[in-house]
């Protein structure tokens, strides 16, 4: 069996979203950003769909702002990581 190419986890549209919004791309090289997408992604329970535009009348405004700010907190996470790393000793 194949997944369909169009089945995706709807946050990392969230993601991408307000990665654009913080103008990440402008201000961090492109290794920074996917390292940043993996870390984030991690701290994010999944929500597989097939379409977005599913999520846009379907979901109540309420769970997308909730969604949004668990995106918000770990972005800020995995920046803080990716900024002040530990020593490898520590």
């Amino acid at each position: 069996m194949k997944l369909d190419d169009d089945i995706h986890n709807y946050y990392e549209h969230l993601l991408l979203e307000r990665i654009e919004s913080l103008d990440l791309n402008d201000l961090k090289n492109s290794d920074y950003i996917a390292d940043l997408c993996c870390l984030a992604l991690n701290q994010l329970p999944p929500r597989y769909i097939r379409f977005d535009v599913d999520m846009s009348f379907y979901l109540p405004q309420s769970e997308r702002q909730q969604m949004e700010a668990k995106v918000d907190e770990a972005i800020t996470k995995a920046m803080s990581y990716l900024d002040n790393p530990k020593p490898e000793n520590s």
